[in-house]
């Protein structure tokens, strides 16, 4: 019984413990990934949320969103609003997951890989920026953006 109990900690421990770089796998359509990472459903609350969070999503550091009250939005990036009726959510994936496999000059950061980054701080290595549900939180909210 001891025996089994330590062998149930362990496997426990190694799983809690193992590298979060097993990242749900996705499937590249054209210019799109067309159905949700994990089978996520995405939330648009949360995706505002995560989009005008300048510590997390720091979206607005290249974007200007439909948020009047919120200062300093930057125009390196195309303007968000109206973004749903340039692009479908599959499309909206693909550029938050990584956009580097459609402009390999882009400078818009892959927010869902872990390999091949330079400078990533120790904190946060083998994690990606966003998880696939916050990936899906940010895709639902853009892709009611549909007012220009």
């Amino acid at each position: 019984m001891r025996l089994a109990a330590i062998r149930a900690a362990l496997i426990w421990l190694a799983l809690a413990s193992a590298p979060a770089n097993a990242l749900e796998a996705y499937t590249v359509v054209g210019d799109a990934i067309p159905a949700p990472l994990g089978g996520k459903v995405g939330n648009p609350e949360r995706g505002r949320a995560l989009v005008l969070d300048r510590t997390q999503g720091n979206c607005l550091i290249c974007h200007q969103v439909p948020e009047p009250n919120e200062p300093f939005q930057g125009t390196i990036g195309p303007g968000l609003a109206g973004v749903a009726t340039r692009l479908d959510a599959g499309q909206l994936r693909l550029r938050l997951v990584d956009a580097s496999l459609l402009n390999p000059a882009t400078v818009m950061p892959p927010y869902f890989r872990i390999e091949g980054l330079r400078d990533v701080a120790p904190a946060f290595r083998d994690r990606p920026a966003l998880t696939a549900q916050e990936i899906e939180d940010v895709v639902t909210y853009l892709a009611n953006l549909r007012t220009p």
